[in-house]
């Protein structure tokens, strides 16, 4: 189950300057979240709108061939993921949580060189393969570091290389469909109607992490299991519900939207969360062209880590944040404190667990940020395993969807990102932007 706690938002616990009259909110944004529910359900089967991440989870023949060809790559030990933004950043979140089982994932979505570097050093190329991910072929990022990764198979394997490189873009255009059919590459789609950052529960994400041993069809479950549940009614809908509450933190003046999950194996959780919030929603115009600059800041944070740094700011600073936590009800291991007689002090940790522990922090710091009149909710997990995070992940997308519906901004575009793509290019001498190189230029913009 994925089950929320409003407790800690609500007026008559954190006050009405902070807070709000959840049950009375609800049922007057009722009729404006099913409006949102149903046109966002209506335009999933039309491409153009980009909603195509919504039908991912019930592809089973998609889901089979990843499955198969991972089964088929038993010779694999390594897989050096070639991505930046959404084509790294859901499957990474996911391999930290529950990868372990297969091959190891290194993920290369920066273009230092001394990581690069190092990673080429340190991998064996017979046992090693190359999954670069890009829908255009044209992210200079995922490119270069593709470039060189060609380069390194290609001194090492000689004509062999081939079975070691892995394409995952646009089905039919881009610069590397027709790169891995002139060379008999393997090769998998990207649906031309989902964007990078939900594009987790296509092969973008499930590739990689099928290699890395990861329940695909538990995820995928979890995924369905969220669908269903943003077809609801409002009173059983949880992404309309927190999308509310994110949408009233806003108009509170809660500009900054705090993930904070309670579970280091979801450490890099709240990483994909900011770029699927912050790409999404932070727009300058609305649908109706009018300038409205909107979109809450998405910040990362791990409990029960931040509680020695970030917490302090969030229960003193500034009445700028909505913190969401999110709880395991389950521990899948369990270490019991032993007791020690030398350490009579701690005797009030002897026979508890570590779970307990974290439980208890976790509750202490809900209740700490509400005692100062800090807005807080807690999505609960019963425990940490595929279906749960794919329940939670889908869940997230949704929520993101029902907020661009409230905010009324596209919230499947990212006009903001393309001009500094088009600026690198210049840069880089990109023969298509000469001319705005020499705008550049004389602007003093050196790379």
């Amino acid at each position: 189950m994925l089950q929320v706690d409003f407790g800690n938002i609500g007026s008559q616990r954190i006050g009405p300057e902070q807070g709000v009259e959840w049950a009375r909110e609800l049922e007057a944004a009722a009729a404006k979240l099913k409006s949102a529910r149903d046109s966002l359900w209506n335009r999933a089967s039309d491409a153009a709108a980009m909603l195509g991440w919504v039908r991912l989870p019930d592809d089973a023949e998609a889901a089979r061939e990843i499955v198969a060809f991972s089964a088929a790559q038993d010779w694999v030990s390594d897989v050096l993921v070639l991505g930046i933004g959404g084509s790294a950043l859901g499957a990474k979140a996911l391999d930290a949580a529950l990868g372990g089982g297969g091959a190891r994932l290194h993920f290369v979505d920066n273009v230092e060189p001394e990581p690069l570097a190092a990673l080429f050093e340190r991998l064996d190329p017979r046992t090693t393969l190359v999954n670069v991910i890009s829908k255009s072929g044209t992210t200079a990022e995922t490119m270069a570091a593709f470039l060189l990764a060609l380069a390194w198979l290609r001194k090492h394997l000689g004509e062999g290389w081939q079975k070691h490189a892995l394409v995952t873009t646009d089905p039919e255009r881009g610069v590397l469909r027709p790169f891995a059919r002139e060379h008999g590459l393997a090769s998998f789609a990207v649906p031309a109607d989902v964007g990078g950052r939900f594009s987790v529960f296509s092969a973008v994400g499930l590739l990689p992490l099928a290699l890395a041993g990861v329940d695909v069809d538990g995820l995928l479950a979890g995924a369905r299991q969220a669908n269903q549940t943003a077809r609801a009614g409002v009173a059983q809908n949880t992404p309309a519900q927190t999308a509310l509450a994110q949408y009233l933190a806003w108009r509170k003046g809660q500009r900054i939207s705090v993930l904070m999950p309670y579970s280091s194996r979801l450490a890099l959780l709240p990483a994909w969360f900011v770029q699927l919030h912050a790409e999404s929603l932070g727009k300058a115009y609305d649908r109706s062209g009018s300038r409205v600059h909107v979109g809450p800041t998405p910040l990362a944070a791990v409990g029960a880590t931040d509680q020695h740094s970030q917490v302090q700011l969030f229960r003193e600073g500034p009445y700028d944040k909505l913190v969401v936590f999110v709880r395991l009800r389950e521990a899948g291991r369990d270490l019991t404190l032993p007791a020690e007689e030398g350490l009579r002090a701690l005797d009030y940790l002897f026979g508890k667990s570590l779970f307990q522990l974290l439980s208890a922090e976790a509750a202490a710091t809900a209740h700490a940020l509400a005692e100062a009149r800090r807005a807080n909710y807690t999505l609960f997990l019963d425990r940490l395993d595929a279906f749960h995070l794919g329940w939670l992940l889908q869940h997230l997308m949704w929520q993101t969807a029902f907020l661009g519906e409230l905010f009324n901004v596209n919230a499947f575009d990212q006009p903001g990102v393309e001009l500094g793509k088009r600026y690198t290019y210049a840069l880089m001498g990109h023969p298509q932007f000469r001319e705005l190189a020499r705008q550049l230029q004389e602007a003093g913009v050196r790379p």
